[in-house]
């Protein structure tokens, strides 16, 4: 999971990149990096740690131009501490061209061997990253004919990337002179939002993000979502361009995920309000809830903050049961879910969250999370709520059971390090510490996720189920990534 943003603009962008870059900070806190063009020159930017830490007034001074990009890391593939996998991307030929990737790429290893022995190009981290923008760099050297390039030949390029990549990528890259590119997989697994707005004398600018919230906090409007497949090129004067360049377009198959923790819940994603997704979660968990246990006998539900705290209001609500905030977040404290390593999370679960003594004491509580992955912030909240005075702790999870790896953006590759994985729901229980313990169904999850809208019909939920719908995932690929992991 990362955060991507680009903007043309009739003005500097350094600082637009930058807000951006804050409101996406949730999706990443490895590292960052920003890069803008001036004319035929680029600027660049990169370091490791939060946006806030990252950037200094002469950094800002040197990001001139007023076309732009960002990002925001959390290491899914390659190593979090090292700063040269840090986004942006650069290739200087042909023209020079800036990239930036949220995703995950399942066929690297193809794609390495024919880079070097085909291709003849060299890479110089285990980023995928570098990998996707060395193939967009690739296939535009082959259209290129003469000095002029076309919106016609970027889109050919692409077409041609999407023939050579498998996996989930949602990508913007800056090429010297012309423009912005921005595009998606043909299943859409990574989001993409495109905006608008005009200024006073009539000239358009343009953003394309990871969520919406970055366009509205910007007076974007909202002009949709880049399809999955299609490619939409801003030349640097504010001219729209876009076509479709999937040749054979796959179903629609947004990651079930952004919906249950990833995306703030302030975004529509896909057409799809995330927090409304998040309610109608917290309604069909209620259903769920009903039918295992006697809620007669539950004092309370709590939520889990923040995002598991629109499930559960309406779980509460669906319940006719008090609901109060018994944990208090100390938000300076990183999201712990995309944090390296065991140890690490569970220390900051401590550092992040409190629980108040007197909302617990003598009570039978239902808490209720937005999932649970690895087991390491459950088990750490149940100990507290114990220590806090409870008398029963129940506890719900907005998402099924998480049973599978996660191979397209979400640091969770390795079967061995879900807590869900080979275990009965009684067994996970006694795992965390919990007296009982209620998870969503897959249907109910498509069923509170997709709602009521008909563009979407299914999700990326391979982590629930183990279907894995872009590129040739299988037994001998997923051994591959777990013996790869590092940590």
């Amino acid at each position: 999971m990362c955060g991507i943003v680009g903007i043309v603009s009739t003005e500097p962008v350094n600082q637009q990149i930058y807000d951006s870059l804050l409101l996406l900070q949730h999706r990443g806190q490895d590292s960052t990096g920003i890069a803008t063009a001036d004319g035929q020159h680029f600027h660049m930017v990169k370091a490791s740690g939060q946006v806030r830490e990252a950037y200094r007034t002469r950094d800002m001074r040197s990001l001139l131009g007023n076309v732009g990009l960002g990002h925001v890391r959390y290491a899914t593939r390659g190593s979090a501490a090292q700063e040269q996998e840090a986004q942006p991307f650069y290739v200087n030929a042909p023209y020079g061209i800036i990239l930036v990737h949220n995703g995950n790429l399942v066929n690297t290893r193809e794609l390495t061997s024919e880079l070097y022995q085909v291709d003849r190009r060299h890479l110089n981290t285990d980023s995928d990253t570098e990998l996707l923008l060395n193939v967009l760099a690739n296939e535009l050297q082959k259209q290129v004919d003469g000095m002029a390039l076309t919106p016609e030949q970027i889109f050919n390029a692409v077409s041609k990337l999407h023939k050579r990549v498998e996996g989930s990528y949602a990508a913007i890259a800056m090429i010297a002179g012309y423009g912005l590119l921005a595009f998606r997989d043909p299943h859409g697994i990574r989001p993409l939002v495109l905006g608008k707005r005009t200024t006073e004398a009539g000239k358009d600018e343009w953003v394309v993000a990871s969520e919406s919230l970055v366009l509205e906090s910007g007076e974007y409007t909202i002009e949709r979502d880049v399809a999955p497949g299609e490619a939409v090129f801003i030349t640097v004067d504010g001219q729209l361009h876009s076509k479709q360049c999937a040749s054979e377009l796959p179903e629609y198959a947004p990651c079930a995920f952004e919906y249950v923790y990833l995306a703030r819940p302030d975004s529509v994603v896909n057409g799809i309000s995330v927090y409304d997704a998040r309610l109608r979660l917290g309604d069909v968990l209620a259903e769920e809830i009903a039918k295992q246990l006697d809620v007669s006998e539950i004092d309370v539900v709590m939520p889990i903050p923040d995002s598991a705290r629109p499930s559960a209001m309406q779980v509460a609500h669906r319940l006719g049961i008090q609901y109060r905030e018994g944990f208090f977040k100390n938000r300076y404290v990183g999201r712990t879910f995309i944090m390296p390593g065991q140890a690490v999370r569970k220390k900051s679960v401590r550092q992040k969250l409190n629980a108040m003594r007197y909302e617990f004491e003598g009570k039978n509580v239902l808490i209720v999370d937005d999932s649970i992955v690895r087991g390491t912030t459950s088990k750490e909240i149940v100990d507290m709520a114990r220590a806090a005075g409870a008398k029963k702790v129940i506890f719900a999870s907005a998402a099924p059971p998480v049973v599978h790896p996660h191979v397209y953006g979400i640091n969770m590759p390795t079967s061995k390090e879900l807590i869900a994985h080979g275990r009965s729901y009684e067994e996970i229980a006694e795992a965390i510490g919990a007296d009982h313990l209620v998870y969503q169904t897959v249907e109910g999850m498509n069923r509170a996720i997709l709602g009521e809208q008909t563009e979407i019909k299914q999700l990326e939920e391979s982590c629930f189920t183990g279907v894995y719908l872009a590129g040739n995932v299988d037994a001998e690929y997923l051994s591959w990534v777990e013996n790869n992991q590092q940590s």
